[in-house]
């Protein structure tokens, strides 16, 4: 931790000490006492804060300030249970917008570019996120939201715009329709900045081919702000993160350990600045590690590595816990396999786990052998025998939002 990231910490907790029932509440219960933090080391005594928690909360109870200073809410999406409610004050929304901003110069975009948002507007932060970020950046915002895919082309096409938002899904159905109809050439779009859900190196692939675009990954979570606190650069090594808002941690998502210094754990997240609804080491229960060095880029902030999947994506199949990421870096290897893939799990006669792997195969490719190279692929790396399912292109289902890449019947 950084002098300057202690010094904001120890304002933090002072000031939810003054101002937050939440965290009054839980340091209470935890027998925590603030003055115990006299070193960044300490901050290990400082308990996390659960999505679970936050549930609970529901609908205000997270707020830390007066209810005449909170400007405007968002929400999670809710569909694991209560949706998580967070209030913002005019401090928040402009500290957002600045990230946003700083994301989409690091991009290449500036006050010239013309850029096609994508994500959905309302509660959920990411429409509205990339426009206040369009909008501090002085480029034209494109706030067409998700969906109506007819409609997209035709703006883009009009509008020319150079720059495009959107989550990898989205962007990879919009390539397929552009290539299909033939629209390449009256596109103008540069950059493509896309988030929300994790892409492999074959969706990457396909989508800058495609597109015939620049990616950028954005990350950001609706709990903490939203999209926004951090994106990757020209040097594709990893992501920067605002260390000047956001202080990350990396624990061993069992013990609640630090890893040691560039391995893989769950990212920790405190929100130095945020009035409305800080947060205290945040688990977002997202995988990944903190990078060490400087980029090659030149940019002084901090950087993430790409998200490898989630704590609680991960499927134990046969007693074999499984990552996307981990399917993603099987297929990747083999030849005449495309981006787009689904995991089926189910329960035999005998009431053992299966898993049916079910992917995309490119044109002149043989199906039957691209099924055993995966089958034994994917027993060498991940130690698990499994059924495997070659389709053509386009078989697979497509998403305007995440797609969802796991379905398990094993529980129904």
């Amino acid at each position: 931790m950084k002098p300057e990231q202690f010094t904001k910490f120890k304002k933090l907790l002072q000031r939810v000490q003054q101002q937050s029932p939440f965290y009054q509440n839980k340091f209470k219960e935890a027998g925590f006492d603030i003055d115990n933090v006299q070193k960044p080391e300490d901050i290990v005594h400082i308990p996390f804060t659960t999505k679970e928690e936050l549930r609970e909360a529901y609908p205000l109870n997270i707020q830390a300030v007066p209810d005449e200073e909170v400007v405007r809410i968002h929400s999670s999406s809710g569909t694991t249970g209560k949706p998580i409610i967070i209030p913002y004050t005019v401090t928040d929304v402009n500290t957002w917008a600045e990230m946003m901003s700083r994301c989409m110069t690091v991009a290449g975009l500036t006050a010239k570019d013309r850029i096609q948002i994508t994500p959905g507007y309302g509660l959920w932060t990411a429409g509205i996120g990339f426009q206040a970020g369009v909008e501090k950046l002085g480029a034209m915002a494109i706030p067409m939201g998700p969906g109506n895919t007819e409609k997209q082309l035709q703006m883009m096409i009009d509008l020319q715009s150079t720059a495009l938002c959107a989550t990898s899904s989205y962007a990879l159905l919009l390539a397929e329709e552009i290539r299909k109809r033939g629209l390449k050439n009256d596109i103008k779009l540069k950059k493509a900045i896309l988030g929300s859900e994790r892409w492999g190196d074959k969706m990457r692939a396909r989508i800058k081919d495609e597109l015939g675009v620049e990616l950028y990954d954005i990350y950001g979570l609706t709990e903490i702000y939203g999209p926004g606190i951090s994106i990757s650069c020209d040097a594709n090594n990893g992501l920067h993160y605002w260390d000047d808002y956001l202080l990350f941690e990396i624990i061993n998502p069992q013990t609640g350990a630090p890893v040691a210094e560039g391995e893989y754990g769950e990212l920790v997240i405190t929100t130095l600045t945020k009035e409305g609804a800080p947060l205290l080491r945040y688990r977002t229960r997202d995988i990944t590690r903190l990078l060490t060095g400087e980029c090659s880029c030149g940019l002084n902030h901090p950087r993430h590595d790409l998200i490898l999947g989630r704590s609680d994506d991960m499927v134990k199949v046969k007693g074999v816990n499984i990552y996307p990421g981990q399917v993603e870096d099987v297929l990747k290897h083999i030849e005449g396999i495309s981006s787009e893939y689904q995991i089926v799990l189910d329960r035999d006669e005998d009431a053992k786990d299966t898993m049916l792997l079910r992917f995309e195969q490119q044109v002149g490719f043989d199906a039957a052998n691209l099924e055993t190279r995966v089958r034994k692929y994917f027993k060498t790396k991940v130690g698990l025998t499994i059924n495997t399912e070659a389709l053509t292109i386009g078989q697979l289902p497509r998403s305007e939002k995440k797609t969802a890449r796991v379905i398990d019947n094993r529980y129904n």
